[in-house]
């Protein structure tokens, strides 16, 4: 999610309408601005089409000051003090659990999101937000492997085949600990939601004893690395890898043949929101067919949206894309990471060590 491209259109995009692009002070007082008639969004970076906020202003009459972040870490650091003002925010499914286990969503009513029943079952009532009490699924994607064709000189199929000599220097890991550690866990033959200190260890160590092929960690930037030619492969999420895609044939991605992380990003309002009411609105009106279909087309990532893809509102050259929406046989192989608790500092711990280890 971070073209340039992407980024020069939500430039243009917030210098020709009223959106507010601070990180820190959403919704501060401006003259002539109410509570009432601005919404603000804080989200992932380069993760919404332009135009369906233009749409959503116009149809509602509201403001929207749109704010956005790279990582979960981010948003929990932001909202975890006190909500500045948010009134949406897109948490990822483990953080879902573990926000509203703090306390820090509000309860949704879904007697306002009609547009629910348009979402594919099996993204509701998960295990991370039972009767989906505070979230609703807003994109859908898996930790995978990008690749460039032309520098590796092979397909990539699996996790341990970026670990060959062959690519010394060349692999970009993911600065993510549950991520990068759980796929590892996962080529070893455990589970990546595991608590057992030695399987934890092992996943460091299978690393550190490759650690020859890592150039880098990168924060959500390894496609931009492989488009810019400074790596050969990169560990990334799937809808950024598929976004540089379109313009660098080169490029590749897949799910490893072992299996990989799935995740979702949830729509979710904080406690403290100063517009609760219409962020409900907000959240039906990116549940219609016509708005899912739109975002899921342009940010590359798989739609939740099951009445979207019924009515062949999705691009079919994505969805015949198995990377994006994968067959049966290869969604079953996909495990969620799930909320750890206070054990998530067992993965902290273990990734300050593989850093240290690295020395990248």
């Amino acid at each position: 999610m971070k073209r340039l491209l992407v980024f020069v259109l939500l430039f243009l995009f917030g210098v020709m309408i009223p959106i507010g692009c601070t990180a820190d002070s959403p919704n501060t007082g401006r003259p002539g601005r109410t509570d009432t008639n601005i919404l603000s969004i804080y989200n992932w970076s380069t993760y919404i089409d332009p135009d369906v906020i233009t749409e959503f202003e116009q149809e509602f009459g509201v403001r929207v000051q749109y704010d956005t972040y790279e990582s979960n870490d981010a948003l929990l650091a932001k909202i975890q003090p006190g909500n500045p003002g948010y009134d949406i925010i897109v948490p990822t499914s483990d953080f879902v659990e573990g926000m509203a286990a703090q306390g820090l969503l509000k309860p949704l009513n879904h007697d306002n999101i009609p547009n629910l029943v348009n979402v594919d079952p099996k993204f509701l009532d998960t295990p991370f937000d039972p009767g989906n009490e505070y979230s609703v699924p807003y994109q859908w994607g898996t930790a995978g492997i990008g690749y460039d064709i032309e520098a590796t000189g092979e397909k990539i199929t699996s996790w341990k085949q970026m670990f060959d000599p062959k690519f010394a220097g060349q692999v970009a890991l993911l600065e993510d600990s549950r991520a990068m550690l759980g796929v590892i866990l996962i080529a070893l033959g455990k589970d990546p939601n595991t608590t057992d200190p030695a399987e934890i260890q092992a996943a460091v160590d299978y690393i550190v004893d490759h650690k020859e092929v890592v150039a880098t960690f990168a924060p959500d930037t390894g496609q931009d690395l492989l488009d810019q030619g400074e790596v050969a492969i990169a560990v990334e999420w799937s809808g950024d890898v598929f976004q540089v895609m379109e313009e660098n044939e080169r490029i590749r991605y897949v799910i490893p043949e072992e299996g990989t992380i799935v995740w979702t990003d949830n729509l979710a309002i904080p406690v403290g929101a100063r517009n609760p009411e219409m962020a409900e609105k907000f959240i039906n009106f990116v549940l219609e067919p016509e708005i899912g279909a739109k975002i899921s087309n342009y940010v590359k990532f798989g739609s939740p949206n099951k009445a979207a893809i019924q009515q062949g509102l999705i691009l079919e050259e994505d969805l015949n894309n198995p990377g994006i929406y994968p067959p049966e046989e290869v969604f079953n192989k996909l495990q969620y990471a799930k909320e750890l608790g206070a054990d998530t500092q067992l993965f902290d711990d273990a990734w300050t060590e593989l850093k240290v280890a690295i020395g990248r």
